[in-house]
């Protein structure tokens, strides 16, 4: 089975070594043709805790790591500084 990857924006970066992810999933809708976006989020663990608030990264799916982090931190692709 291959590895899930997610790129996402982070929204929260409040918890030590857990940041919170959102990724918007774009899909028309099947009636009616619109774009519908939908957020979800997804906490990620980072090991460095070097990701903050507005940097997009690309998350990858991993064993539980607690009751709700199934998620790992991949690699900063921009970070809220350069913005």
């Amino acid at each position: 089975m291959a590895v899930k990857e997610k790129v996402g924006i982070v929204v929260s970066d409040k918890m030590q070594k857990t940041v919170v992810v959102a990724v918007e999933n774009r899909t028309s809708h099947p009636k009616y043709g619109k774009i519908v976006v939908k957020t979800t989020k997804f906490k990620a663990h980072d090991e460095e805790d070097k990701t903050r608030e507005g940097d997009r990264v690309k998350i990858r799916e991993t064993r539980p790591l607690s009751r709700t982090k199934r998620w790992e931190v991949v690699e900063v692709l921009t970070s809220s500084s350069e913005a």
